[in-house]
């Protein structure tokens, strides 16, 4: 795994390219990641990884070991703490990278990490995607899912079937999108399309393992 960011959707808009197209992006708010441990094969812990921190934590609201963590590492209280694991001690990158926007160039691939918003209990048609039941010709039933089993054979309904439930709040990673622009001035990333999550929500942005750059 290469090094990433740890970011916060701030929503969608769109911006011009030198062509003069139109391109929708979503904006990431990728400032204040910080080092807060690397750890080392070589080491105690037996594996490759740095682990970073995001956005600001008042201390009063952390417990005491995550309150010495932090002072050990020189920085402040952090909300969200993301390892990202490497192959061997070679391959970490240098103790002076930037952790910023400036991780990532313009036209760059990168993957988006998050958690889709909430849609509360809802039925097979939105869940599942399923046709319904016949809308006319005095059908009682139009948005059921139907008959589930059989009680001859098999006698019993099978895992996994497809059912009226929750919608939503599942981890979920968008493969394959382009950093339009990193501006470091503002602390942002403009990423063309969507990405999972409602405004606000925390993501992570890494580069993409499909699809490398040119």
């Amino acid at each position: 795994m290469s090094l990433g960011l740890i970011g916060k959707k701030l929503g969608m808009t769109k911006v011009y390219d030198s062509k003069g197209d139109a391109i929708t992006v979503t904006v990431v708010d990728v400032s204040g990641n910080a080092v807060v441990q690397v750890k080392q094969q070589a080491g105690k812990d037996g594996y490759s990884a740095v682990q970073v921190g995001f956005d600001e934590q008042r201390e009063s609201r952390l417990t005491r070991p995550l309150v010495g963590h932090f002072k050990k590492a020189g920085v402040g209280g952090k909300r969200v703490l993301k390892e990202f694991r490497f192959a061997s001690d070679a391959d970490m990158p240098a103790a002076d990278v930037v952790l910023g926007p400036e991780l990532f160039t313009e036209g760059q691939w990168v993957d988006v990490i998050g958690v889709t918003r909430g849609k509360g209990f809802q039925g097979v048609m939105k869940r599942h995607g399923f046709a319904g039941q016949p809308a006319t010709h005095g059908h009682m039933m139009h948005r059921r899912p139907g008959s589930i089993g059989c009680r001859s054979t098999p006698g019993l309904v099978w895992k996994n079937q497809k059912m009226p439930g929750h919608d939503g709040t599942v981890r979920r990673t968008t493969q394959n999108l382009k950093v339009v622009q990193a501006r470091a001035e503002d602390g942002v990333l403009l990423i063309s399309g969507s990405i999972p999550g409602s405004k606000g929500s925390y993501v992570v942005v890494r580069p993409a393992k499909k699809k490398s750059a040119k």
